[in-house]
């Protein structure tokens, strides 16, 4: 069989198959193009807590899951990548191992936008954290300390700390006045 280049195919052929594959390279660009388009649409979308919300994030945010908002349950906050800190703190007895979320993990789940963390608690003590801290230092939102979930009596649901055994000069009151305990929000400005 000739090539459908070779002269012999005749030149009506040849234009069908032009227009065969040109639907064909459409199609995929356009298949590709909408499959991309949910793909984005979907990066901009956060699943929807099943349990109770204990974190409710506003301000300069990409990624929500409510009108302006992005709410998280603990499960939520489980299900970022989570780390360990052994530490110490001005208000616990002797060295505490916290465990939960890394806040720049949370920072990207929500696609921050904003240089500074508004953070309120329960008791509506707030204070403001820069993000670049969350880029310099593994400063996690405590879910748990020494393996139990934090109670609102222990300074949970969710508790910022900072490694403070790990870089001492964190050990100050600045950092101190930054992790503040029985977070319920937080505002990227």
């Amino acid at each position: 069989m000739d090539h459908p280049s070779h002269p012999s195919w005749p030149a009506c052929r040849r234009a069908a198959l032009r227009e065969n594959w040109t639907r064909w390279a459409v199609s995929l660009v356009l298949g590709w193009l909408s499959t991309s388009a949910d793909g984005l649409a979907q990066t901009n979308r956060l699943e929807q807590p099943n349990g109770e919300v204990i974190l409710t994030i506003s301000g300069k945010i990409s990624t929500r899951n409510h009108d302006k908002t992005a709410d998280f349950d603990l499960a939520m906050l489980n299900g970022l990548r989570n780390r360990k800190t052994e530490t110490s703190t001005p208000w616990t007895k002797g060295k505490m191992a916290f465990e939960g979320p890394l806040l720049s993990e949370i920072l990207d789940a929500v696609g921050c936008t904003g240089s500074q963390l508004r953070v309120t608690a329960l008791n509506d003590y707030t204070t403001t954290i820069p993000v670049q801290d969350a880029g310099k230092w593994p400063v996690i939102l405590a879910t748990h300390m020494n393996g139990t979930p934090m109670t609102i009596r222990q300074k949970g649901p969710l508790f910022v700390i900072y490694p403070f055994d790990e870089y001492p000069k964190l050990y100050n009151e600045m950092y101190f006045f930054r992790s503040a305990w029985q977070v319920r929000q937080i505002e990227i400005r």
